[in-house]
Protein backbone atom coordinates (compact mmCIF):
# COMPACT_ATOMS: atom_id res chain seq x y z
CA UNK A 1 0.00 0.00 0.00
CA UNK A 2 1.69 3.40 -0.99
CA UNK A 3 0.16 6.68 0.13
CA UNK A 4 0.77 10.04 -1.12
CA UNK A 5 2.14 12.55 1.29
CA UNK A 6 -1.30 14.32 0.99
CA UNK A 7 -3.05 11.17 2.20
CA UNK A 8 -1.06 10.71 4.89
CA UNK A 9 -1.70 13.98 6.52
CA UNK A 10 -5.41 13.61 6.35
CA UNK A 11 -5.39 10.12 7.90
CA UNK A 12 -3.29 11.84 10.66
CA UNK A 13 -5.30 14.91 10.84
CA UNK A 14 -8.91 12.81 10.65
CA UNK A 15 -8.38 9.35 10.67
CA UNK A 16 -5.59 7.72 12.71
CA UNK A 17 -5.86 6.96 16.45
CA UNK A 18 -2.59 8.08 18.78
CA UNK A 19 0.27 5.84 17.54
CA UNK A 20 -2.02 3.87 14.50
CA UNK A 21 -0.86 3.60 11.38
CA UNK A 22 -2.89 3.40 8.17
CA UNK A 23 -2.03 -0.08 8.13
CA UNK A 24 -3.42 -0.63 11.63
CA UNK A 25 -6.17 1.63 10.99
CA UNK A 26 -7.80 -0.99 8.26
CA UNK A 27 -6.80 -3.93 10.77
CA UNK A 28 -9.46 -1.76 13.15
CA UNK A 29 -11.79 -1.38 10.65
CA UNK A 30 -11.52 -4.80 9.51
CA UNK A 31 -11.86 -6.35 12.24
CA UNK A 32 -14.28 -4.35 14.12
CA UNK A 33 -17.17 -4.80 11.02
CA UNK A 34 -16.20 -8.35 10.46
CA UNK A 35 -17.60 -9.12 13.81
CA UNK A 36 -21.03 -8.85 12.23
CA UNK A 37 -20.24 -12.20 11.08
CA UNK A 38 -20.88 -14.00 13.99
CA UNK A 39 -24.64 -12.90 14.15
CA UNK A 40 -25.11 -15.46 11.04
CA UNK A 41 -22.33 -18.13 11.12
CA UNK A 42 -19.39 -19.72 12.78
CA UNK A 43 -16.50 -17.48 14.47
CA UNK A 44 -14.34 -19.45 11.69
CA UNK A 45 -16.07 -16.80 9.41
CA UNK A 46 -14.90 -14.14 11.48
CA UNK A 47 -11.64 -14.56 10.79
CA UNK A 48 -11.84 -15.46 6.94
CA UNK A 49 -13.78 -12.19 6.23
CA UNK A 50 -11.86 -9.86 8.83
CA UNK A 51 -8.64 -10.34 5.54
CA UNK A 52 -10.82 -10.18 3.07
CA UNK A 53 -12.14 -6.83 4.19
CA UNK A 54 -8.50 -5.66 5.25
CA UNK A 55 -7.22 -6.67 1.60
CA UNK A 56 -9.95 -5.14 0.47
CA UNK A 57 -9.71 -1.74 2.01
CA UNK A 58 -5.26 -1.54 2.13
CA UNK A 59 -5.32 -3.02 -1.54
CA UNK A 60 -7.20 0.81 -1.63
CA UNK A 61 -9.69 -0.87 -4.45
CA UNK A 62 -12.49 -0.25 -2.30
CA UNK A 63 -13.21 2.38 0.63
CA UNK A 64 -15.82 3.44 3.10
CA UNK A 65 -17.14 6.33 4.34
CA UNK A 66 -15.28 8.35 6.20
CA UNK A 67 -17.07 8.34 9.62
CA UNK A 68 -16.35 4.05 9.43
CA UNK A 69 -12.30 4.35 9.43
CA UNK A 70 -12.55 7.20 12.31
CA UNK A 71 -15.00 5.28 14.25
CA UNK A 72 -15.22 1.34 14.03
CA UNK A 73 -13.96 -0.15 16.84
CA UNK A 74 -14.06 3.19 18.96
CA UNK A 75 -15.49 4.13 21.90
CA UNK A 76 -17.84 6.08 19.71
CA UNK A 77 -18.25 3.64 16.98
CA UNK A 78 -21.03 5.26 15.00
CA UNK A 79 -20.40 4.01 11.00
CA UNK A 80 -23.16 5.66 9.06
CA UNK A 81 -22.22 9.05 7.00
CA UNK A 82 -25.70 9.83 5.94
CA UNK A 83 -28.58 11.01 7.96
CA UNK A 84 -32.20 12.29 7.38
CA UNK A 85 -34.24 13.98 10.65
CA UNK A 86 -37.64 15.18 10.96
CA UNK A 87 -38.55 18.49 11.74
CA UNK A 88 -42.22 18.45 13.12
CA UNK A 89 -44.25 22.31 13.55
CA UNK A 90 -43.63 22.54 17.10
CA UNK A 91 -40.63 23.36 19.68
CA UNK A 92 -40.49 20.73 21.58
CA UNK A 93 -40.02 18.35 18.21
CA UNK A 94 -37.81 20.98 16.81
CA UNK A 95 -34.98 20.92 19.71
CA UNK A 96 -35.19 17.45 19.98
CA UNK A 97 -34.21 17.07 16.17
CA UNK A 98 -31.51 19.72 17.31
CA UNK A 99 -30.39 17.57 19.76
CA UNK A 100 -30.07 14.30 18.02
CA UNK A 101 -28.31 16.08 15.00
CA UNK A 102 -25.80 17.68 17.28
CA UNK A 103 -24.83 14.10 18.38
CA UNK A 104 -24.87 12.68 14.96
CA UNK A 105 -22.52 15.48 13.95
CA UNK A 106 -20.57 14.83 16.85
CA UNK A 107 -19.98 11.42 15.41
CA UNK A 108 -18.76 12.80 12.19
CA UNK A 109 -22.12 12.42 10.05
CA UNK A 110 -24.08 14.61 8.10
CA UNK A 111 -27.50 15.64 8.13
CA UNK A 112 -30.49 16.60 6.07
CA UNK A 113 -34.00 18.09 7.11
CA UNK A 114 -37.02 19.18 5.28
CA UNK A 115 -38.46 22.35 7.05
CA UNK A 116 -41.07 22.61 4.70
CA UNK A 117 -43.82 21.28 7.64
CA UNK A 118 -42.62 24.58 9.61
CA UNK A 119 -45.38 27.59 9.27
CA UNK A 120 -44.99 30.32 6.95
CA UNK A 121 -43.66 33.73 8.52
CA UNK A 122 -45.99 35.52 10.29
CA UNK A 123 -48.70 32.35 10.73
CA UNK A 124 -50.54 32.92 13.82
CA UNK A 125 -49.28 30.37 16.48
CA UNK A 126 -52.76 29.58 17.96
CA UNK A 127 -50.75 28.21 21.41
CA UNK A 128 -49.29 31.98 22.54
CA UNK A 129 -51.08 34.33 20.35
CA UNK A 130 -47.89 35.04 18.73
CA UNK A 131 -46.42 34.89 14.93
CA UNK A 132 -44.79 32.09 13.49
CA UNK A 133 -40.86 33.27 12.75
CA UNK A 134 -40.45 30.68 9.53
CA UNK A 135 -38.71 27.94 8.67
CA UNK A 136 -35.22 30.16 7.85
CA UNK A 137 -34.99 31.45 11.41
CA UNK A 138 -34.97 27.47 12.32
CA UNK A 139 -32.60 27.11 9.36
CA UNK A 140 -30.00 29.04 11.24
CA UNK A 141 -30.79 28.10 14.67
CA UNK A 142 -29.03 24.68 13.35
CA UNK A 143 -26.55 26.18 11.18
CA UNK A 144 -25.10 27.86 14.62
CA UNK A 145 -25.24 25.18 16.28
CA UNK A 146 -23.36 23.02 13.57
CA UNK A 147 -20.71 25.90 13.88
CA UNK A 148 -20.62 25.26 17.43
CA UNK A 149 -20.10 21.33 17.25
CA UNK A 150 -17.94 21.15 14.23
CA UNK A 151 -18.44 17.61 14.32
CA UNK A 152 -16.08 16.85 17.36
CA UNK A 153 -13.35 18.62 15.49
CA UNK A 154 -12.81 15.61 13.54
CA UNK A 155 -15.11 16.67 10.22
CA UNK A 156 -16.69 20.25 9.05
CA UNK A 157 -20.43 19.66 10.14
CA UNK A 158 -22.80 19.55 7.34
CA UNK A 159 -26.31 20.03 6.06
CA UNK A 160 -29.18 19.87 3.83
CA UNK A 161 -32.02 22.17 4.10
CA UNK A 162 -34.90 21.50 2.04
CA UNK A 163 -37.90 23.40 1.03
CA UNK A 164 -40.70 22.41 -0.93
CA UNK A 165 -41.27 24.43 -4.15
CA UNK A 166 -44.78 24.79 -2.87
CA UNK A 167 -43.80 26.75 0.78
CA UNK A 168 -45.30 29.95 1.06
CA UNK A 169 -41.32 31.30 2.76
CA UNK A 170 -39.53 29.78 -0.14
CA UNK A 171 -38.35 32.99 -2.27
CA UNK A 172 -36.84 33.85 1.21
CA UNK A 173 -35.35 30.41 1.24
CA UNK A 174 -33.99 30.91 -1.90
CA UNK A 175 -32.29 34.13 -1.41
CA UNK A 176 -30.57 33.06 2.12
CA UNK A 177 -26.73 32.72 1.28
CA UNK A 178 -27.04 35.09 -1.49
CA UNK A 179 -24.85 37.49 1.01
CA UNK A 180 -22.17 34.40 0.58
CA UNK A 181 -22.09 35.19 4.46
CA UNK A 182 -24.41 33.29 5.75
CA UNK A 183 -25.60 29.47 6.46
CA UNK A 184 -21.85 28.57 5.67
CA UNK A 185 -23.29 24.71 7.32
CA UNK A 186 -25.73 24.20 5.30
CA UNK A 187 -26.44 23.03 1.52
CA UNK A 188 -29.33 24.22 0.15
CA UNK A 189 -32.38 22.84 -1.83
CA UNK A 190 -35.62 23.15 -3.57
CA UNK A 191 -38.02 20.00 -3.82
CA UNK A 192 -38.90 20.53 -7.22
CA UNK A 193 -41.93 18.25 -8.11
CA UNK A 194 -42.38 17.80 -11.73
CA UNK A 195 -46.01 20.28 -11.52
CA UNK A 196 -43.65 23.05 -11.18
CA UNK A 197 -41.16 22.30 -14.19
CA UNK A 198 -44.16 22.13 -16.10
CA UNK A 199 -45.54 25.25 -15.24
CA UNK A 200 -42.12 27.40 -15.78
CA UNK A 201 -41.99 25.91 -18.92
CA UNK A 202 -45.42 27.34 -19.66
CA UNK A 203 -44.78 30.25 -18.15
CA UNK A 204 -48.05 29.91 -15.21
CA UNK A 205 -48.74 30.65 -12.24
CA UNK A 206 -47.47 28.61 -8.94
CA UNK A 207 -49.55 28.54 -5.64
CA UNK A 208 -48.06 28.44 -2.28
CA UNK A 209 -49.32 26.46 0.52
CA UNK A 210 -49.40 27.02 4.23
CA UNK A 211 -48.27 23.33 5.23
CA UNK A 212 -50.36 23.57 8.57
CA UNK A 213 -53.74 23.53 7.24
CA UNK A 214 -53.24 23.32 3.16
CA UNK A 215 -54.64 26.91 1.76
CA UNK A 216 -53.49 28.22 -0.57
CA UNK A 217 -51.92 31.88 0.63
CA UNK A 218 -50.08 33.12 -2.33
CA UNK A 219 -48.98 32.43 -5.83
CA UNK A 220 -46.24 33.61 -8.12
CA UNK A 221 -45.44 33.18 -11.80
CA UNK A 222 -43.33 29.66 -11.79
CA UNK A 223 -40.95 30.82 -14.82
CA UNK A 224 -39.79 33.76 -12.43
CA UNK A 225 -39.10 31.75 -9.41
CA UNK A 226 -37.16 29.32 -11.31
CA UNK A 227 -35.08 32.44 -12.72
CA UNK A 228 -34.69 33.67 -8.92
CA UNK A 229 -33.58 30.03 -7.70
CA UNK A 230 -31.17 30.22 -10.81
CA UNK A 231 -29.71 33.69 -9.85
CA UNK A 232 -29.47 32.49 -6.37
CA UNK A 233 -27.21 29.77 -7.38
CA UNK A 234 -25.44 31.62 -10.21
CA UNK A 235 -24.29 33.81 -7.54
CA UNK A 236 -23.28 31.71 -4.89
CA UNK A 237 -23.78 27.69 -5.65
CA UNK A 238 -27.47 27.75 -3.86
CA UNK A 239 -29.55 26.67 -3.74
CA UNK A 240 -29.80 23.15 -6.08
CA UNK A 241 -32.83 21.28 -7.10
CA UNK A 242 -33.94 18.54 -6.00
CA UNK A 243 -36.62 16.84 -8.31
CA UNK A 244 -39.53 15.31 -5.89
CA UNK A 245 -41.25 13.27 -8.03
CA UNK A 246 -38.36 11.86 -9.93
CA UNK A 247 -36.90 10.88 -6.36
CA UNK A 248 -40.35 9.22 -5.32
CA UNK A 249 -40.45 7.34 -7.97
CA UNK A 250 -37.70 4.61 -7.23
CA UNK A 251 -38.61 5.54 -3.69
CA UNK A 252 -37.86 1.94 -2.37
CA UNK A 253 -40.39 1.54 0.66
CA UNK A 254 -43.45 3.62 -0.25
CA UNK A 255 -45.56 2.16 2.13
CA UNK A 256 -43.81 4.13 5.07
CA UNK A 257 -44.37 7.49 3.57
CA UNK A 258 -42.74 9.59 0.58
CA UNK A 259 -39.47 11.00 1.05
CA UNK A 260 -38.58 14.35 1.67
CA UNK A 261 -34.75 15.59 1.97
CA UNK A 262 -31.39 13.46 1.21
CA UNK A 263 -28.40 13.78 2.93
CA UNK A 264 -25.80 16.90 2.86
CA UNK A 265 -24.52 16.34 -0.58
CA UNK A 266 -27.96 15.15 -2.49
CA UNK A 267 -26.88 11.47 -3.24
CA UNK A 268 -28.86 9.59 -0.87
CA UNK A 269 -32.61 10.34 -0.43
CA UNK A 270 -34.05 9.13 3.10
CA UNK A 271 -37.40 8.70 5.43
CA UNK A 272 -36.81 10.40 8.41
CA UNK A 273 -35.11 8.96 10.98
CA UNK A 274 -32.95 6.59 8.11
CA UNK A 275 -29.09 6.21 7.89
CA UNK A 276 -27.29 4.92 5.21
CA UNK A 277 -23.71 3.33 5.64
CA UNK A 278 -21.64 4.21 2.08
CA UNK A 279 -18.73 3.26 0.34
CA UNK A 280 -16.77 3.45 -3.22
CA UNK A 281 -15.25 1.51 -5.46
CA UNK A 282 -12.05 2.89 -6.73
CA UNK A 283 -12.35 2.35 -10.40
CA UNK A 284 -8.30 3.49 -11.45
CA UNK A 285 -7.57 0.05 -10.15
CA UNK A 286 -9.46 -1.92 -12.77
CA UNK A 287 -7.94 -1.29 -15.84
CA UNK A 288 -5.78 -4.26 -17.05
CA UNK A 289 -3.67 -3.89 -20.27
CA UNK A 290 -6.00 -1.43 -21.43
CA UNK A 291 -9.25 -2.97 -20.47
CA UNK A 292 -11.53 -2.93 -17.52
CA UNK A 293 -10.98 -5.34 -15.65
CA UNK A 294 -14.96 -6.80 -15.19
CA UNK A 295 -14.06 -10.18 -12.76
CA UNK A 296 -12.18 -7.53 -10.48
CA UNK A 297 -14.61 -4.90 -10.69
CA UNK A 298 -17.68 -8.18 -9.95
CA UNK A 299 -15.45 -9.35 -7.24
CA UNK A 300 -14.81 -6.24 -5.32
CA UNK A 301 -18.61 -5.40 -5.39
CA UNK A 302 -19.75 -8.76 -3.99
CA UNK A 303 -17.11 -8.14 -1.03
CA UNK A 304 -18.14 -4.92 -0.57
CA UNK A 305 -21.93 -5.15 -0.44
CA UNK A 306 -21.16 -7.82 2.40
CA UNK A 307 -18.67 -5.00 4.52
CA UNK A 308 -21.80 -2.39 3.97
CA UNK A 309 -24.13 -4.76 5.49
CA UNK A 310 -21.87 -5.83 8.62
CA UNK A 311 -21.36 -2.51 8.58
CA UNK A 312 -25.15 -1.73 10.01
CA UNK A 313 -24.98 -4.21 12.34
CA UNK A 314 -21.39 -3.28 13.90
CA UNK A 315 -23.00 0.36 14.05
CA UNK A 316 -24.01 1.88 17.44
CA UNK A 317 -26.63 4.49 16.57
CA UNK A 318 -27.17 7.87 18.13
CA UNK A 319 -30.84 7.57 18.74
CA UNK A 320 -33.48 4.57 18.90
CA UNK A 321 -35.50 5.54 16.24
CA UNK A 322 -32.59 6.10 14.21
CA UNK A 323 -31.48 2.61 14.65
CA UNK A 324 -35.11 0.95 14.12
CA UNK A 325 -35.45 2.42 10.52
CA UNK A 326 -31.97 1.57 9.53
CA UNK A 327 -32.56 -1.81 10.65
CA UNK A 328 -35.59 -2.25 9.35
CA UNK A 329 -34.58 -1.01 5.48
CA UNK A 330 -30.93 -1.75 5.56
CA UNK A 331 -30.27 0.60 3.19
CA UNK A 332 -26.41 0.81 1.89
CA UNK A 333 -24.92 3.42 -1.15
CA UNK A 334 -22.59 1.43 -2.92
CA UNK A 335 -20.57 4.07 -5.43
CA UNK A 336 -17.54 4.84 -7.45
CA UNK A 337 -14.23 6.81 -7.53
CA UNK A 338 -11.91 7.12 -10.42
CA UNK A 339 -13.48 7.48 -12.75
CA UNK A 340 -11.57 10.20 -14.64
CA UNK A 341 -8.42 8.34 -13.98
CA UNK A 342 -9.84 5.20 -15.21
CA UNK A 343 -11.16 7.04 -18.58
CA UNK A 344 -7.36 8.43 -18.89
CA UNK A 345 -6.23 4.88 -18.47
CA UNK A 346 -8.30 3.84 -21.23
CA UNK A 347 -7.51 6.74 -23.42
CA UNK A 348 -10.90 7.85 -23.55
CA UNK A 349 -12.21 11.63 -23.36
CA UNK A 350 -14.91 12.06 -20.63
CA UNK A 351 -16.92 14.94 -22.41
CA UNK A 352 -17.44 11.73 -25.53
CA UNK A 353 -19.79 8.66 -26.82
CA UNK A 354 -17.85 6.11 -25.59
CA UNK A 355 -17.19 7.30 -22.16
CA UNK A 356 -21.29 7.54 -21.45
CA UNK A 357 -21.55 4.17 -23.09
CA UNK A 358 -19.12 3.00 -20.66
CA UNK A 359 -20.36 4.41 -17.93
CA UNK A 360 -23.82 3.05 -18.45
CA UNK A 361 -22.10 -0.45 -18.74
CA UNK A 362 -20.50 -0.09 -15.55
CA UNK A 363 -23.06 1.09 -13.30
CA UNK A 364 -25.09 -1.62 -14.57
CA UNK A 365 -22.37 -4.08 -14.14
CA UNK A 366 -22.11 -2.72 -10.17
CA UNK A 367 -25.56 -2.20 -9.79
CA UNK A 368 -26.59 -5.40 -10.79
CA UNK A 369 -23.73 -7.73 -9.30
CA UNK A 370 -24.80 -5.62 -5.66
CA UNK A 371 -28.52 -6.25 -5.97
CA UNK A 372 -27.09 -10.00 -6.97
CA UNK A 373 -25.31 -10.37 -4.02
CA UNK A 374 -27.96 -8.58 -1.48
CA UNK A 375 -30.60 -11.37 -2.89
CA UNK A 376 -27.80 -14.13 -2.04
CA UNK A 377 -27.35 -12.53 1.40
CA UNK A 378 -31.25 -12.32 2.20
CA UNK A 379 -31.12 -16.03 1.73
CA UNK A 380 -28.37 -16.20 4.45
CA UNK A 381 -29.39 -13.96 6.66
CA UNK A 382 -32.98 -12.96 6.18
CA UNK A 383 -34.43 -9.85 3.91
CA UNK A 384 -34.46 -6.61 5.32
CA UNK A 385 -37.49 -6.40 7.82
CA UNK A 386 -39.96 -4.06 5.83
CA UNK A 387 -39.52 -6.29 2.61
CA UNK A 388 -43.17 -6.68 2.63
CA UNK A 389 -44.05 -2.66 2.72
CA UNK A 390 -41.17 -2.73 -0.72
CA UNK A 391 -41.73 -2.77 -4.08
CA UNK A 392 -39.36 -5.94 -3.77
CA UNK A 393 -42.91 -7.98 -2.64
CA UNK A 394 -42.22 -11.54 -3.79
CA UNK A 395 -38.07 -10.95 -4.28
CA UNK A 396 -36.37 -11.49 -1.15
CA UNK A 397 -33.75 -8.67 -0.97
CA UNK A 398 -30.72 -7.94 2.00
CA UNK A 399 -31.33 -4.38 1.62
CA UNK A 400 -33.82 -1.80 0.21
CA UNK A 401 -30.84 0.19 -2.01
CA UNK A 402 -27.54 -0.80 -2.63
CA UNK A 403 -26.19 1.59 -4.66
CA UNK A 404 -25.33 5.39 -4.35
CA UNK A 405 -22.39 7.71 -6.09
CA UNK A 406 -21.12 10.00 -3.15
CA UNK A 407 -18.54 12.71 -4.09
CA UNK A 408 -15.97 10.94 -1.82
CA UNK A 409 -13.64 14.22 -1.44
CA UNK A 410 -11.25 12.95 1.27
CA UNK A 411 -11.52 8.99 0.75
CA UNK A 412 -10.42 9.33 -3.58
CA UNK A 413 -7.50 11.86 -1.90
CA UNK A 414 -6.74 8.35 0.44
CA UNK A 415 -7.15 6.20 -2.61
CA UNK A 416 -5.13 8.33 -4.55
CA UNK A 417 -7.52 8.75 -7.50
CA UNK A 418 -10.20 11.36 -8.64
CA UNK A 419 -13.16 11.71 -7.04
CA UNK A 420 -16.53 10.26 -7.58
CA UNK A 421 -17.64 10.66 -11.68
CA UNK A 422 -16.12 13.93 -11.92
CA UNK A 423 -13.69 14.89 -14.40
CA UNK A 424 -10.27 16.79 -13.56
CA UNK A 425 -10.52 19.92 -12.21
CA UNK A 426 -7.84 22.07 -13.20
CA UNK A 427 -3.96 21.18 -14.71
CA UNK A 428 -2.73 23.61 -12.09
CA UNK A 429 -4.12 25.77 -9.92
CA UNK A 430 -3.43 28.22 -6.56
CA UNK A 431 -5.68 27.57 -3.39
CA UNK A 432 -5.70 29.87 -0.57
CA UNK A 433 -5.55 27.24 2.47
CA UNK A 434 -6.86 28.93 5.95
CA UNK A 435 -4.09 30.78 7.05
CA UNK A 436 -4.54 32.40 3.82
CA UNK A 437 -1.03 31.03 2.47
CA UNK A 438 -1.61 30.22 -1.67
CA UNK A 439 -0.74 26.48 -2.21
CA UNK A 440 0.53 26.09 -6.13
CA UNK A 441 -0.71 22.62 -6.91
CA UNK A 442 -0.61 20.33 -10.42
CA UNK A 443 -2.63 17.49 -10.59
CA UNK A 444 -0.06 14.73 -10.36
CA UNK A 445 -2.40 12.82 -12.52
CA UNK A 446 -2.31 14.79 -15.70
CA UNK A 447 1.72 14.99 -15.23
CA UNK A 448 1.62 10.95 -14.88
CA UNK A 449 -0.40 10.48 -17.76
CA UNK A 450 0.30 13.65 -20.42
CA UNK A 451 3.88 12.68 -20.20
CA UNK A 452 3.37 10.57 -22.84
CA UNK A 453 1.23 12.96 -25.45
CA UNK A 454 3.81 16.00 -24.43
CA UNK A 455 7.36 17.37 -24.60
CA UNK A 456 8.83 18.83 -21.47
CA UNK A 457 8.33 22.05 -22.87
CA UNK A 458 4.65 21.55 -23.58
CA UNK A 459 4.15 20.16 -19.82
CA UNK A 460 5.85 22.94 -18.53
CA UNK A 461 3.27 25.83 -20.45
CA UNK A 462 0.13 23.50 -19.93
CA UNK A 463 1.32 23.57 -15.84
CA UNK A 464 1.30 27.94 -16.11
CA UNK A 465 -2.16 28.16 -18.22
CA UNK A 466 -3.62 25.70 -16.24
CA UNK A 467 -4.90 23.68 -19.09
CA UNK A 468 -3.33 22.36 -22.65
CA UNK A 469 -6.26 23.60 -24.49
CA UNK A 470 -4.40 27.38 -25.29
CA UNK A 471 -1.14 24.51 -26.42
CA UNK A 472 0.06 25.15 -30.19
CA UNK A 473 0.91 21.28 -31.87
CA UNK A 474 -0.94 19.16 -29.91
CA UNK A 475 -3.37 17.14 -31.44
CA UNK A 476 -6.79 17.23 -31.21
CA UNK A 477 -7.42 14.24 -29.68
CA UNK A 478 -5.02 14.75 -26.73
CA UNK A 479 -7.10 18.53 -25.80
CA UNK A 480 -10.11 16.19 -25.99
CA UNK A 481 -8.34 13.45 -23.19
CA UNK A 482 -7.29 16.33 -20.90
CA UNK A 483 -10.37 18.68 -20.50
CA UNK A 484 -10.99 19.71 -17.44
CA UNK A 485 -14.08 20.23 -15.46
CA UNK A 486 -14.62 24.10 -16.57
CA UNK A 487 -13.39 23.46 -20.27
CA UNK A 488 -16.11 20.50 -20.32
CA UNK A 489 -19.85 22.17 -21.65
CA UNK A 490 -22.53 21.77 -18.84
CA UNK A 491 -24.47 19.61 -21.01
CA UNK A 492 -22.11 16.45 -21.13
CA UNK A 493 -21.99 16.63 -17.27
CA UNK A 494 -25.72 16.42 -17.05
CA UNK A 495 -25.10 13.33 -19.80
CA UNK A 496 -22.45 11.89 -17.23
CA UNK A 497 -24.46 12.03 -14.26
CA UNK A 498 -27.57 10.88 -16.24
CA UNK A 499 -25.79 7.48 -17.55
CA UNK A 500 -24.47 6.88 -13.98
CA UNK A 501 -28.29 7.61 -12.69
CA UNK A 502 -29.79 5.61 -14.93
CA UNK A 503 -28.10 2.33 -12.82
CA UNK A 504 -28.04 3.29 -9.53
CA UNK A 505 -30.59 2.96 -6.93
CA UNK A 506 -30.14 5.82 -4.92
CA UNK A 507 -28.69 9.33 -6.07
CA UNK A 508 -25.80 11.23 -7.81
CA UNK A 509 -23.65 13.52 -6.11
CA UNK A 510 -21.90 15.92 -9.39
CA UNK A 511 -20.93 18.92 -9.72
CA UNK A 512 -22.01 20.96 -13.09
CA UNK A 513 -19.09 23.45 -12.92
CA UNK A 514 -19.76 26.34 -15.07
CA UNK A 515 -16.79 28.84 -16.44
CA UNK A 516 -17.16 32.53 -14.51
CA UNK A 517 -19.01 33.81 -17.46
CA UNK A 518 -21.73 31.40 -17.60
CA UNK A 519 -24.84 33.38 -18.02
CA UNK A 520 -28.07 32.77 -14.88
CA UNK A 521 -29.92 31.64 -18.30
CA UNK A 522 -27.50 28.81 -18.65
CA UNK A 523 -28.45 27.94 -14.88
CA UNK A 524 -31.99 27.77 -15.63
CA UNK A 525 -31.17 25.16 -18.65
CA UNK A 526 -29.08 22.62 -16.67
CA UNK A 527 -31.95 22.81 -13.79
CA UNK A 528 -34.92 22.19 -16.91
CA UNK A 529 -32.27 19.72 -18.48
CA UNK A 530 -31.82 17.94 -14.89
CA UNK A 531 -35.41 17.44 -14.79
CA UNK A 532 -35.80 16.25 -18.86
CA UNK A 533 -33.01 13.77 -18.23
CA UNK A 534 -34.94 12.84 -15.50
CA UNK A 535 -32.43 13.17 -12.14
CA UNK A 536 -32.94 13.09 -8.81
CA UNK A 537 -31.03 16.60 -8.21
CA UNK A 538 -28.86 19.39 -9.42
CA UNK A 539 -25.89 21.28 -8.21
CA UNK A 540 -23.95 23.88 -9.99
CA UNK A 541 -21.06 25.78 -9.36
CA UNK A 542 -19.90 29.25 -11.12
CA UNK A 543 -16.28 29.42 -10.90
CA UNK A 544 -15.24 32.65 -8.95
CA UNK A 545 -19.10 32.63 -7.45
CA UNK A 546 -16.78 32.22 -4.44
CA UNK A 547 -14.30 34.74 -4.60
CA UNK A 548 -10.64 34.53 -4.17
CA UNK A 549 -10.20 30.38 -2.90
CA UNK A 550 -8.85 29.28 -6.06
CA UNK A 551 -6.99 30.29 -9.36
CA UNK A 552 -6.47 28.35 -12.25
CA UNK A 553 -2.80 28.30 -13.62
CA UNK A 554 0.52 28.86 -11.88
CA UNK A 555 1.46 31.73 -14.20
CA UNK A 556 3.03 33.94 -11.67
CA UNK A 557 6.33 32.74 -9.57
CA UNK A 558 8.89 30.14 -10.43
CA UNK A 559 7.61 26.64 -11.92
CA UNK A 560 9.29 23.69 -11.16
CA UNK A 561 8.34 20.35 -13.48
CA UNK A 562 9.82 17.13 -12.66
CA UNK A 563 8.85 15.36 -15.88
Amino acid sequence: MKLSEAALKVLKARYLREGETPEEMFRRVALWVAQSELLYGPASEVHRWEEEFYDLMSSLKFLPNSPTLMNAGTKINQLAACFVLPVEDSLKEIFETLKTAALIQKTGGGTGFSFGKLRRKGAKVESTGGKASGPLSFIKLFDQATQTIKEGGKRRGANMGVLPASHPDLVEFVNAKRDKKSLQNFNLSVFCPDAFFEAAVKGEDWEFVEPKDGKVVGKANAKELLRLISQAAWECGDPGILYADEINRHNPTPALGPIEATNPCGEVPLLPYEACNLGSVNLSKFVKEGKVDWEGIRSTVEKAVRFLDDAIDASSFPHPKIEEAVKGNRKVGLGVMGWAEMLLKLQIPYASEEALKLARRLMSFINETAHRTSAQLAQERGPFPNLKLSVFKGKPMRNATLTSIAPTGTISLIAGTTPSIEPLFAISYRKKVLNGEELPIVEPLFLKFASKYLNREQLKEAIELGSVQPLKGVPKEVKELFKTALEIPPKWHLKVQAAFQRHTDNAVSKTVNLPENATVEEVERVFLEGYRLKLKGTTVFRFGSKEGVIEIGLKSGKIECNC
